[in-house]
C-alpha cells in the first residue's frame, strides 16, 4: 500500500474482474475505495474458487483495502443512495468506476444531474452495449485459434483473463488521467472502456492485425514456439521441463556456450549461409533444423548442471513449475515484501499482495484485506452523505440498508 492517491475518493458500483481491479489498483496506491453491493452479495460474491466455508477467495483477493456498502439496489430509495454516493461532493470525489449499463439508472446523464463535474469509468462488454465478457470477446478476437498444439485444431481458452485485467489497469489510468484534466478545467466526463476495444487495440498494437491484413490469413497455431525468435520448452536428462529464450544476439550467444552448441550451430549457419546471431527471426524460420540441436543437448544434461551454468552464463530460461512450487520461489512468493499474511474476512489467514509496483523512495504499508459486506455502511453514509444516526437507522429498519453480513 502507498499515499499516492490519499485524499481521493472513489466510488465503485460493479462486479466480477475489470472494474473491480480498477478499485483495487486506486486502492493500493491511496485511495478511498467505497465499493457499494446489493444486500447479500451482487454476482460475485460467491464466485470460485471458494473456501471450504462457502467464501469466495476470488472476492476477497479482488476487494483488498476497499470499504463495503451494502444496499437493495432493487429499490428506489436504494438507487438513490447509490447515485448520492457516485456524486457525493468534495473536490477529490465525484470519481465512479461501474460496470452497469450505459442506461439506467447509473448512466452518466442521471448521475450528472446530481455533479457536473462528475467522472465515470464505464467498463462495457461490447461497444455497442451488447453483453460481453472475457472468454466470449477472446473467442471473438482470434486468439483461441492461434494457442495451442499445431495438430490439434480445437480452440484453446487460456486460464487468464487477460482483457478483463488490461481493461482494469487501463480504467485505472483513464481515471487518473480524466482527473488530472479536471483539476485543470473543472469539466467532468464519462470515459466508456469496452472489452471488445481494449482487445482490438492490443491486437492491434501488437502487429496481430496488421499481419493477418497483409498475409490474408492469421498467425498458425504452433504450440509453445515463442513467434518470430528463438524460445521453446526442452527436456532435461532427468525429465524436467526448461524453457529456453533467445531474443537479442547475447542471450543467443550465451545459450550456446552453455549448451556446447557454437560449432554445430556454425556448421548450420555455414550450410545456410545465413547468421542466426544478427536476425533473431532466421531462428525462428529455421527453427525446425536447429531445435534437434538443443533437444540433444538438453537431453544430456540434468537440471543441476544447467541452472547453475544458465545463470553464471547470463541464459534466459525458467523452469515449469505448478504453483503449488511457485509459492516456494522466493523471487515469486515466498519472502516477497509485496506479500503480507493477512486475515481475511473468510476468517483464514493467509499471503496478500500490496500494490505490484516498488516505490523504493516510500515505505511499503500494511496490505488491508477486503471489507466484510456492508462492514462500512454506517460510516460511509454518515461521513459521506451527511445522514444522521436517526436516518440511518430508519434505513436499515426499512431494509433499504445492512451492515456487516
Amino acid at each position: 500500500m502507498y499515499d499516492l492517491l490519499k485524499g481521493l475518493r472513489v466510488v465503485e458500483g460493479a462486479a466480477f474482474v475489470a472494474a473491480p481491479t480498477c478499485g483495487l489498483y486506486l486502492a493500493q496506491m491511496g485511495a478511498e475505495v467505497i465499493r457499494f453491493d446489493n444486500i447479500g452479495g451482487g454476482p460475485d460474491f460467491r464466485r470460485w474458487p471458494l473456501a471450504d466455508n462457502g467464501a469466495s477467495l476470488y472476492w476477497e483477493g479482488l476487494n483488498k483495502a476497499k470499504k463495503s456498502v451494502a444496499i437493495d439496489l432493487t429499490r428506489p430509495e436504494g438507487r438513490e443512495i447509490a447515485q448520492r454516493l457516485a456524486a457525493a461532493p468534495g473536490e477529490d470525489g465525484g470519481l465512479f468506476v461501474t460496470n452497469f449499463p450505459v442506461d439506467g439508472f447509473l448512466s452518466y446523464e442521471t448521475l450528472r444531474k446530481l455533479r457536473q463535474d462528475l467522472i465515470c469509468v464505464r467498463v462495457m462488454g461490447w461497444a455497442d452495449g451488447s453483453q460481453g465478457m472475457d472468454y466470449t470477446i477472446n473467442s471473438a478476437i482470434g486468439l483461441p485459434q492461434m494457442t495451442g498444439p499445431v495438430d490439434d485444431p480445437r480452440p484453446v481458452n487460456h486460464v487468464l483473463a487477460a482483457w478483463d485485467l488490461l481493461t482494469g489497469a487501463y480504467c485505472a489510468f483513464a481515471l487518473v488521467s480524466a482527473l488530472l484534466a479536471r483539476h485543470r478545467t473543472g469539466e467532468g466526463r464519462e470515459i466508456r472502456a469496452p472489452l471488445s476495444d481494449i482487445a482490438a487495440a492490443t491486437m492491434a498494437n501488437l502487429g496481430f492485425t496488421a499481419e493477418t491484413l497483409l498475409a490474408g490469413h492469421q498467425r498458425p497455431r504452433m504450440g509453445n514456439d515463442v513467434y518470430g525468435a528463438f524460445g521453446r520448452d526442452f527436456l532435461t536428462r532427468d525429465g524436467q521441463t526448461l524453457m529456453l529464450l533467445a531474443i537479442t544476439p547475447k542471450q543467443w550467444s550465451k545459450a550456446l556456450e552453455v549448451l556446447g552448441l557454437k560449432e554445430a550451430v556454425a556448421a548450420l549457419e555455414a550450410e545456410l549461409g545465413v547468421s542466426f546471431a544478427a536476425d533473431e527471426g532466421l531462428r525462428f524460420a529455421h527453427r525446425a533444423r536447429l531445435y534437434p540441436l538443443f533437444e540433444r543437448a538438453f537431453a544430456a544434461r540434468d537440471l543441476a548442471e544447467l541452472a547453475p551454468a544458465f545463470d553464471a552464463g547470463g541464459v534466459t530460461w525458467g523452469s515449469y513449475q505448478p504453483l503449488e512450487a511457485a509459492l516456494e520461489d522466493p523471487r515469486l512468493f515466498k519472502g516477497n515484501p509485496l506479500f503480507e499474511a493477512v486475515r481475511h474476512p473468510s476468517g483464514l489467514t493467509y499471503p496478500a499482495p500490496g500494490a505490484a509496483a516498488t516505490i523504493p523512495q516510500d515505505a511499503r504499508g500494511p496490505v488491508r484485506p477486503a471489507p466484510r459486506l456492508g462492514e462500512h455502511t454506517d460510516e460511509v453514509l454518515a461521513d459521506v452523505l451527511g445522514l444522521g444516526s436517526g436516518e440511518i437507522g430508519r434505513l436499515h429498519d426499512a431494509g433499504v440498508v445492512a451492515g456487516p453480513a
